[in-house]
């Protein structure tokens, strides 16, 4: 499993959608494959993250195995966030270039209707509070096939608080939810171990490293 996620520098910009690019070939996948609780999901809901970075923003892309029908918004909004997007299918990156204690980060959702979210989190006194109104610029795609889905997200850096350099190192999680209740499946690659179902446990995060060009 592992604690550590490379992403590959791209030397030109690389869009949400753009997923067939070459480029991805130099990304290692880190691989999705347990709930939260740490035990292991079956074959049909697992998935991998690929990440990038450029000069301008963090790209991820999630290549999903779907065995169950979507859990969607029939009327999905792609002009403005989707509050409670989680409650559906969706993918999501938790990054902060914070190291422990990470007291603020920032949730990236995409969902297969490519709707998405964006929220800056912040623990004070051992409360979470988060910042509903963050706008980061981000951009999502999705593309649906018979068996599998590809998610993508680009992040700019102007929505986090620095651009990162080579060989930088910065916290980070990745998840992913599908299917319905009571059957409904939480996965993260790096498991947080709650009683229930919980992605808001950075001590849990893993670590995002810029690798060089």
């Amino acid at each position: 499993m592992g604690d550590v996620v490379e992403a590959a520098r791209a030397v030109r910009e690389v869009s949400a959608g753009d997923f067939d690019d070459p480029v991805w070939g130099l990304a290692r996948a880190a691989h999705i494959t347990r709930y939260w609780s740490g035990e292991e999901a079956p074959a049909g809901r697992r998935a991998e993250a690929r990440l990038l970075w450029d000069a301008g923003g963090l790209v991820a892309r999630f290549d999903c195995t779907q065995a169950e029908p979507l859990v969607v918004s029939k009327a999905p909004r792609l002009d403005v966030k989707t509050i409670g997007l989680w409650e559906r299918d969706v993918c999501e990156v938790f990054v902060t270039p914070e190291a422990d204690p990470a007291a603020r980060y920032f949730e990236f959702e995409v969902a297969p209707t490519g709707e998405w979210l964006d929220l800056a989190l912040a623990f004070r006194d051992g409360e979470r509070e988060t910042d509903w109104d963050f706008r980061s610029g981000m951009t999502a795609a999705a593309r649906v096939r018979e068996g599998s889905l590809t998610l993508g997200m680009r992040v700019p850096w102007a929505a986090l608080p620095h651009e990162p350099r080579a060989g930088e190192r910065w916290r980070c999680n990745l998840f992913r939810c599908v299917g319905r209740e009571p059957e409904r499946g939480y996965l993260a690659w790096r498991p947080t171990h709650t009683p229930e179902p919980s992605f808001h446990v950075p001590q849990k995060f893993g670590w995002l490293v810029f690798k060089e060009e």
